[in-house]
């Protein structure tokens, strides 16, 4: 079945879940009385940029998250959540294990919520080599942050942009 959408999505990088919470008033109007609202918020929140631990503690990043997704419900009836997806073991400041532990969290409470969960995590962590680009971090040259850092991996952008589409469509 085919499906006549509108996508929609902000012209910046969401950066922290906090910076989406503070967005959610913003964009209200973009997103109110959408059919399905699918978003992300991680790779920022837990990056370890100084050796103490990830930018954004658990406990404050699950807060968050709650706070987001109780807001995303008023605005749609079907809310997902895409956990973030794994960095090469090459990454610096970034952990899969902590990647895992706080998606883990997160979707835990989001799924109390109501909130679906589409599981990008595990898609991606089956070939780290094949789905990640070459910065070690990112699927897509969006939220790139250094000029040099080619070439990406179109696979990675495929395998989990099809994922994306079959979560949405599911609800539609």
């Amino acid at each position: 079945t085919q499906y006549g959408c509108e996508v929609w999505q902000p012209d910046d990088n969401c950066r922290f879940a906090s910076y989406t919470l503070r967005m959610c008033f913003d964009y209200k109007a973009q997103m109110e009385g959408s059919d399905v609202i699918h978003w992300n918020n991680g790779l920022w929140d837990l990056c370890d940029l100084f050796g103490d631990g990830a930018f954004t503690p658990m406990e404050d990043y699950v807060r968050t998250m709650v706070r987001i997704a109780r807001i995303l419900k008023t605005y749609a009836p079907t809310v997902i959540f895409a956990t973030s997806t794994p960095p090469s073991p090459k990454m610096w400041g970034h952990d899969a294990e902590r990647i895992k532990a706080y998606n883990a969290a997160v979707a835990e409470a989001l799924t109390a919520e109501g909130v679906l969960i589409n599981d990008l995590y595990a898609l991606t962590a089956a070939d780290i080599d094949r789905y990640v680009a070459e910065d070690t971090l990112h699927l897509s040259e969006e939220g790139m942050i250094c000029d040099d850092l080619t070439p990406l991996s179109p696979k990675g952008i495929e395998v989990c942009a099809d994922r994306v589409v079959e979560a949405i469509t599911k609800h539609l």
